[in-house]
């Protein structure tokens, strides 16, 4: 393990206890006040104060164990990579630091008063720019389901399926599974005595349609250009330049891929921050504080999940998904103590546009087209893999 390093970054810029927490990453473990994690092959120690973002590293003695890309394009956002370690450019990477995240929330402040009025209880929130392929997968867990138990899940994907980095104590720390890792003939009915029911079926179907079915770097050339991805692959090259859009619709075509987890993959692994993802939580955020449609319903059309996304991206702007973020945050149970009390509608009324039709037809469509939003139950229990561990069993070895 290396010494501790550190970044000058306030908690206005970037506050790890909100942003690893709040529902985009599921494998962040916190140990005493560290937070760990293996990303790209190495492991991640992190802990912050009130202007510094501390980090260590430790390597796997055994590098072609993990996930680790061959090479490196030689910067990162603006941070030149060292040859002999790239965490630094990692880490701005990672938490998408070539952004000015105070000029953002003022700019939404100025266009929302009800963010402006949320968002100095929740500073610091960032839009994580990750593994396109463990968003993926982490995002099918999600389906019906809730932090803690997402986080479960995720957990033991990797320990049974990814690669072993290092320890810290007595706890095992493994890199997130390949693809191909998670093709075998036994995987499904594994996953399944594991607990993850039918989630089970829709990884195994969709590993085998990443690994097997799709060109080799499909996924990855979904990403946005203006937002390339950390690991250097080949991307299969295209006629037409690729759109938020388009990615989205590409993502669909994959098994246990819904709207909602579509947009959590654009927004968090494919780097389009114009992605909302509309969940229980930002339907509820919608009509309470925004006078979002007529009644307050669990149930609605297609139309209306794109009517919410592009309703937010009009208030936003480009950086929707992030703004987002923020309330969704604000939304959860986990973080009341935070979140304003009792708040005030904003007095924005909205209409859903859609396309004339018969009344025939309309009925037909509803019957057929409306379904109950993908549920993400984000009543937030503290997740079992964050647990405190003595200083004593601290020593570290890879």
């Amino acid at each position: 393990m290396s010494e501790w390093r550190k970044l000058p970054l306030s908690l206005t810029e970037l506050c790890i206890d909100t942003t690893l927490r709040c529902g985009q990453s599921f494998r962040w473990q916190k140990i005493d006040d560290e937070w760990n994690c293996v990303l790209h092959g190495r492991l991640l120690s992190l802990k912050q104060d009130e202007s510094f973002l501390h980090y260590r590293v430790a390597w796997p003695r055994n590098a072609s164990s993990s996930r680790k890309p061959t090479s490196s394009p030689k910067a990162k956002d603006g941070i030149e990579i060292k040859q002999e370690d790239d965490t630094e450019a990692l880490l701005g990477h990672y938490f998408s630091l070539k952004h000015d995240l105070t000029a953002l929330y003022d700019q939404w402040s100025e266009s929302d008063p009800n963010f402006k009025k949320k968002a100095p209880k929740f500073t610091g929130i960032r839009i994580l720019s990750q593994d396109a392929w463990e968003t993926l997968v982490s995002f099918i867990c999600s389906s019906n389901n809730h932090i803690s138990r997402i986080s479960q899940m995720v957990h033991k994907l990797c320990i049974h399926y990814g690669p072993l980095i290092g320890h810290i104590g007595d706890e095992a720390f493994h890199d997130f599974p390949s693809p191909q890792a998670l093709t075998g003939k036994s995987v499904e009915t594994h996953l399944r005595q594991l607990g993850f029911g039918y989630r089970a079926k829709y990884i195994v179907q969709t590993a085998m349609a990443v690994s097997m079915q799709k060109p080799e770097g499909w996924l990855e050339s979904l990403i946005n250009p203006d937002n390339p991805g950390w690991a250097v692959v080949s991307i299969p090259t295209e006629d037409e330049p690729i759109t938020y859009k388009r990615a989205h619709e590409e993502l669909l075509l994959l098994s246990g891929v819904g709207p909602k987890v579509a947009d959590c993959v654009c927004l968090m692994g494919l780097g389009w921050s114009e992605a909302v993802p509309v969940d229980t939580h930002v339907w509820q955020i919608a009509q309470r504080d925004y006078r979002f449609g007529k009644a307050k319903t669990k149930t609605f059309s297609k139309a209306m999940y794109h009517s919410v996304g592009d309703h937010f991206r009009q208030i936003w702007g480009p950086q929707a998904g992030w703004a987002q973020s923020v309330l969704f945050t604000a939304n959860l149970k986990s973080f009341a103590e935070q979140a304003t009390a009792n708040p005030e509608p904003v007095g924005i009324t909205v209409d859903i546009k859609q396309e004339a039709e018969s009344e025939s037809m309309v009925s037909a469509k509803k019957r057929q087209a409306t379904a109950s939003i993908e549920q993400i139950k984000v009543e937030y229990d503290e997740p079992s893999n964050n647990r405190r561990i003595s200083r004593k069993r601290r020593k570290i070895r890879s």
